[in-house]
């Protein structure tokens, strides 16, 4: 496809098949050098999975790669010839499609029209809704999903059919790479299985893609090559994604061998019941359930995306209205459907949509911080800005935030160093009791560990915490104590040390196979997860 400004497509004149090569890159920001000399190949048809801590400067190499930002220095080849997008829609054309990881669909709009947007099928200024859902339904069948119809209000499919109308998307612009951001972030492991298998077929018909996880053993089981970022450089590029061991990619991201160290589980102490759900329900979503959360105990809610977790703990700490139960802090019952009354009783939420649900991405990280306790730097209805923004330094010392600077817009950090702010925020307000839903999502291995020993730290000083995570080998490690959801109900409760990673899977799919989860995602295939406990390490 031609693009006016950028010559045609070619083969590499150097002789060696990249599709995408890049050379030297360097991107520097006020104060930060964010890359400083990338290089990267990506050869038609393959994953190259791209590794690197928060910080490293992935996302700062997809904006550019994009058009979103233009680099200082170095050099882009695209098919061999040197292109320099001045605008993501430029990108687009030229066959450069990027899915990042909080999608840029409308909920409000078809799927077709959301394939097509930005590049409507119309005539005369009339949309051709005939003509725009035929190639929508062709590009689905592409993709091995003829069962999603193009006329769907987007809004109703799951996370799964979303990442799949967001390919199309791609496709859509005869795509010839497509970058995937942290994918498979909201996907469950059948989701993820049925991820694997599209860009399987992608990769088939001669597709690039650039596949972004934390997640190293996703990268084992879909990547052909690996490049590893770290501070701003490349520091390997094209390894072998199967035969890399994990241990050496954790080494050239950090620097250093890091450990999944969990931490000692507190001894079984007297504890103080902080937190009572007794029958909470919400109809549609869930009903029934019950459980305690006391001083210093980390609870841990297990279960596959869409069993009703997140929607358990967020009415828990009233951002939703149940519609049966209670809810008890201290003795005492909370207001339903109230934040207020939840806060005020000391409980903190760290949500699972960090930027659409926890963060104001304009305003400064300092202030980011400070927004759940601006009572305290007030006098005579002011706050005293000094005062605020010492208090946050401290909470972003405490957690290692990078760049550590509390003035910066809290948008320009990475998605790790923006789930630390969240949770700074809850720090600095002394919260008693904490709700985690997925703290690590696009967490990186090192600072993974770094949140395991606070949470521990936070259990060890009194504060109670109910833990949300789509990984269960972390809530297992985490937790003292397990309760597994399925179809929005509490269908086994033990203490973590009698649970393996193949129990919950056995109940959360058993209660699956008996329950309505099918109908309700009625039109996506699911595939079984399998268990990966053999897989190499």
């Amino acid at each position: 496809m031609r693009t006016r400004g950028f010559p045609p497509p070619d083969t590499d004149p150097a002789g060696a098949g990249a599709l995408l090569s890049v050379d030297g890159l360097v991107k520097q920001f006020p104060g930060v050098r964010a890359l400083d000399g990338v290089t990267l190949s990506v050869r038609p048809g393959e994953v190259h999975c791209l590794l690197g801590q928060n910080g490293a400067g992935k996302s700062t190499l997809i904006k550019v790669l994009s058009g979103a930002h233009t680099p200082d220095a170095g050099m882009i080849r695209w098919r061999g010839r040197p292109v320099a997008f001045p605008t993501p829609l430029a990108a687009l054309r030229a066959g450069l499609a990027t899915i990042y990881q909080e999608l840029d669909l409308v909920d409000g709009l078809t799927v077709a029209e959301n394939v097509f947007l930005g590049h409507e099928r119309s005539r005369f200024g009339f949309s051709l809704r005939t003509k725009g859902n035929a190639e929508a339904a062709a590009l689905l069948r592409r993709l091995g999903h003829p069962d999603i119809a193009p006329g769907r209000p987007l809004g109703t499919l799951p996370a799964a059919g979303r990442q799949i109308v967001s390919m199309a998307r791609a496709l859509s612009y005869d795509a010839r790479l497509i970058v995937m951001d942290e994918p498979s972030a909201v996907l469950d492991a059948g989701e993820v299985d049925t991820l694997f298998r599209v860009v399987r077929q992608l990769t088939a018909d001669g597709v690039a893609v650039v596949y972004i996880s934390h997640r190293l053993d996703e990268i084992r089981q879909i990547g052909d090559r690996v490049t590893v970022l770290k501070d701003g450089r490349t520091v390997a590029a094209g390894l072998p994604a199967r035969t890399t061991t994990t241990a050496e990619l954790v080494r050239l991201m950090t620097g250093r061998t890091v450990e999944y160290a969990f931490g000692e589980r507190a001894g079984p102490a007297r504890r103080r019941e902080l937190l009572r759900v007794n029958g909470l329900g919400r109809a549609g979503e869930f009903a029934d359930v019950s459980f305690t959360v006391h001083s210093g105990e980390i609870v841990g809610l297990a279960g596959l995306v869409g069993s009703g977790r997140t929607e358990i703990v967020e009415t828990v700490y009233g951002a939703r209205r149940p519609t049966t139960g209670t809810v008890t802090v201290d003795g005492r019952r909370l207001r339903p459907g109230s934040v207020r009354a939840a806060v005020r009783a000391g409980l903190g939420l760290c949500p699972e949509e960090r930027k659409s649900q926890g963060l104001f991405g304009e305003d400064p990280v300092y202030r980011n911080v400070s927004v759940a306790s601006l009572a305290r730097y007030a006098t005579a209805g002011f706050v005293a800005p000094a005062r605020e923004l010492a208090a946050a330094a401290r909470a972003l010392t405490d957690l290692d935030v990078r760049p550590g600077d509390p003035r910066r817009p809290v948008r320009t950090l990475s998605g790790g160093n923006q789930q630390k702010v969240v949770l700074a925020r809850w720090l600095v307000r002394g919260c008693r009791l904490l709700v985690l839903d997925e703290p690590t999502r696009g967490v990186d291995v090192g600072a993974r560990t770094e949140l395991y020993r606070l949470i521990r730290r936070l259990a060890a000083d009194g504060v109670g915490v109910l833990l949300v995570s789509s990984e269960i080998p972390e809530v297992l490690g985490l937790a003292d104590r397990v309760l597994v959801v399925a179809d929005g109900r509490v269908v086994h409760e033990a203490p973590a040390a009698d649970l393996t990673e193949a129990d919950v899977l056995d109940l959360v799919l058993a209660e699956r196979d008996t329950s309505g989860w099918q109908r309700a995602n009625q039109g996506h295939s699911a595939v079984v997860p399998h268990d990966r406990s053999e897989e190499p390490t």
